[in-house]
């Protein structure tokens, strides 16, 4: 390993050189020995293991989605191909010029850059992890700082706006079961009349990494869902389908084409389901809900993912002060 030589190298000479003859001597094994290796790999005829198939392998064992398996080689495929250089050959260096120009190609937020920095430190922490390489060159790479947004919230005005404005069974008992559970829209999907228990009013989801959990709605949400399901003349299994024929499971390209719609009919800002799931986040930290309860409710794996869906409405912020300070 060109590293473990270089190391090596170091620890034997530190007190012998100079830190600037360190720094020289140091430069000149990085750019040398990559071409000997090369050159003995040519000489022998033998083939680098295809270590991105082997990593996103990995990563499916433990359970990741295709869709973030899909993110993950793709994300990591743009950064061999952007340094140009063998996984094991690819220095701190490499990766911070390789960030700072994916942040100038555009208008790239600091949250999207944060999460190319993560996707890099868990496939060179693997690489790591199996031996491919001494150490990680994403170690020195620091987390980018991505500032505080507060998120809008849907106002208790607005749910029922578009409650009294839904137009058909469907449409309202979606809203009304995103609002009360504050499932992803991913999850309602892939909802089945089977799934709700409409005695106990509450229902299995699978979320993210397929993790079953359970989810509880209110008693205006099983009204609006028994309505629903007794108008339905279909015999399909999806708990929401299309409106017309053959009255497939609906989509969540579906859903958020018609909350989109109904927020342009109705003048409301930003209406789409993932702030159906914010909205639910912060009405129960409000109303006193433990932070480790909205997360089990929620499925976040981490309390901080919580804490940031969570964001604590100003008024109680003042009441407060002036219960306590003022």
């Amino acid at each position: 390993m060109i590293q473990a030589v270089i190391t090596a190298i170091q620890q034997e000479l530190t007190e012998v050189v100079s830190a600037e003859q360190m720094k020289l001597l140091v430069e000149a094994l990085h750019k040398h020995l990559p071409k000997l290796t090369a050159a003995e790999s040519e000489n022998s005829g033998g083939e680098k293991p295809a270590l991105l198939p082997l990593f996103i392998s990995a990563k499916r064992v433990e359970g990741c989605s295709e869709k973030s398996l899909q993110y993950y080689e793709s994300t990591i495929r743009n950064m061999l191909k952007a340094i140009d250089k063998a996984e094991c050959q690819i220095t701190t260096e490499d990766l911070r010029g390789y960030l700072d120009n994916y942040q100038q190609r555009g208008t790239v937020s600091k949250v999207t850059l944060d999460n190319v920095r993560r996707i890099l430190s868990s496939f060179f922490s693997w690489l790591e992890d199996e031996d491919y390489i001494v150490k990680s060159p994403v170690r020195r790479i620091h987390k980018v700082k991505t500032g505080k947004t507060v998120k809008e919230t849907y106002s208790d005005e607005s749910l029922e706006l578009m409650r009294d404005h839904c137009g058909n069974a469907r449409d309202l008992a979606m809203i009304d079961l995103l609002a009360s559970t504050g499932i992803r829209v991913g999850e309602l999907v892939r909802l089945n009349r089977s799934d709700i228990d409409f005695d106990n009013r509450e229902c299995i989801v699978f979320g993210k990494g397929s993790k079953e959990r359970r989810v509880y709605f209110d008693a205006r949400t099983k009204i609006h869902l028994q309505r629903y399901i007794a108008e339905r003349t279909d015999d399909n299994q999806a708990l929401f389908v299309s409106l017309l024929k053959p009255f497939d499971r609906l989509q969540i390209s579906g859903v958020e084409i018609r909350l989109r719609g109904l927020g342009k009919e109705l003048n409301l800002q930003k209406v789409h389901p993932h702030k159906f799931r914010r909205t639910l986040a912060t009405m129960a930290i409000d109303k006193g809900m433990p932070i480790e309860q909205v997360q089990q409710l929620l499925g976040h794996q981490s309390i901080d993912t919580t804490l940031q869906y969570a964001m604590v409405n100003q008024n109680n912020v003042k009441e407060s002060h002036r219960k306590f300070i003022g």
